[in-house]
């Protein structure tokens, strides 16, 4: 998680590529599962904060196996639109993305 010198998310705007981070990830999932209102970027979350936030992203994701395409049409299409954006956004930013050599 990108943090600041107090330990807290410097929100998603200001983290890595516009959050194409993990935290990113869980910020974003947070808003398909409207967990959070979309628009809400978690500066100056504490990392506890982030942690809870996490569980319950993971949480909302089992029943789905942790696979978009088990989504139902509803949260597939939001996540496919959120997603799109992010990536989009990232491309402007310079982000380069490539597969981790495990992938």
């Amino acid at each position: 998680m990108a943090r600041t010198r107090n330990q807290t998310y410097v929100g998603l705007s200001a983290d890595a590529y516009g959050g194409m981070t993990a935290t990113g990830t869980i910020v974003r999932d947070a808003w398909v599962f409207e967990l959070l209102p979309e628009g809400e970027e978690c500066a100056g979350w504490s990392f506890e904060r982030i942690q809870a936030l996490y569980d319950r992203v993971s949480a909302a994701w089992e029943p789905y196996g942790h696979l978009v395409s088990r989504l139902p049409p509803e949260l597939a299409e939001r996540h496919r639109r959120i997603y799109d954006a992010a990536t989009e956004r990232a491309r402007a930013l310079g982000w380069p993305p490539q597969l981790d050599e495990d992938d």
